[in-house]
């Protein structure tokens, strides 16, 4: 074999599955018997007593077309974080999907302001694609509320 094509790059060895034993190696090189059973590891370090004590303080998060009600506007000065935008979203998307058109629209205008003069726009505390979201179900909802 030429030294040079021995730098590990086309060193790769096939093998037919039919020709192939009972021991084979992994990529690591290391090798398992087929006949072992694959024993699962335990993926969690919580203990029996933790998770019963999780359980029993756990409340299911029950979303219903409310959670513009937990948003607190108007908007602080500058930039908002990016959670904090992702929860705007989530808003008027759960708005528009209960078929709440009218409500979807009226909350992103409460968030960004109609845009009609700079004084009354709050845009700007959004980043452009939340925003063009933003004005994209207010657009949406404003034609679902007037077919309804």
């Amino acid at each position: 074999m030429d030294p040079d094509l021995d730098s590990g790059l086309f060193g790769i060895q096939l093998f037919d599955s039919e020709d192939s034993t009972n021991d084979t190696e992994s990529a690591e090189g290391t090798k398992h018997k087929k006949d072992e059973a694959n024993i699962p590891t335990d993926r969690t370090a919580q203990s029996e007593e933790e998770f019963q004590a999780v359980r029993k303080d756990y409340k299911v998060k029950v979303e219903n077309g409310e959670i513009w009600k937990t948003i607190k506007l108007p908007l602080g000065p500058g930039r908002i974080p990016k959670p904090e935008a992702q929860s705007l979203l989530h808003a008027v998307e759960e708005l528009y999907f209960f078929r709440q058109y009218a409500k979807g629209a009226q909350f992103v205008r409460a968030v960004l302001g109609n845009g009609t003069t700079d004084s009354d726009d709050r845009a700007s505390t959004v980043d452009l694609d939340t925003r063009g979201l933003l004005r994209y179900y207010e657009k949406k909802c404003d034609e679902k509320a007037e077919l309804k």
